[in-house]
């Protein structure tokens, strides 16, 4: 992972909402949080801040969730499960280890896998049990 080059308070009080959050959230939301703190930041430079934190590894972009890409602090391989009814995108455990299933793909397939993205879609129990 490469460091951000040049630092700034809007640029770590992007990543810090970033960071304050299990929710996976989009730019807006983010923006929305960082707005009270700098009245003058627009959602162009939270644009460009995530873009530049997905370079350097410090994010990821889970996926595009009602038309908004969703963001996460947490860059180490996991899973996700993205609820259809609710929007909500929530980090799973998996039972087998990520470096077993590279394993098994250079084994079984002569593959070398450099990363992945595995993401489950359905609804959430909240859903199911009509909470949301």
């Amino acid at each position: 992972m490469k460091t951000v080059q040049k630092h700034s308070k809007k640029r770590d009080a992007i990543l810090q909402a970033i960071r304050s959050t299990d929710s996976h959230p989009s730019a807006e939301w983010i923006y929305s949080q960082v707005k009270p703190i700098y009245p003058d930041i627009s959602l162009g430079t939270v644009y460009r801040n995530l873009a530049l934190f997905e370079e350097t590894g410090e994010v990821i972009a889970v996926a595009t969730v009602d038309g908004q890409k969703r963001y996460d602090a947490t860059a180490d391989p996991h899973t996700h499960f993205i609820c259809e009814n609710c929007h909500s995108v929530i980090d799973v455990e998996t039972p087998q280890p990520f470096s077993e299933m590279y394993k098994a793909l250079r084994k079984d397939h002569g593959f070398k896998a450099s990363h992945h993205s595995l993401t489950f879609y359905g609804k959430c129990d909240k859903c199911q049990n009509g909470e949301n």
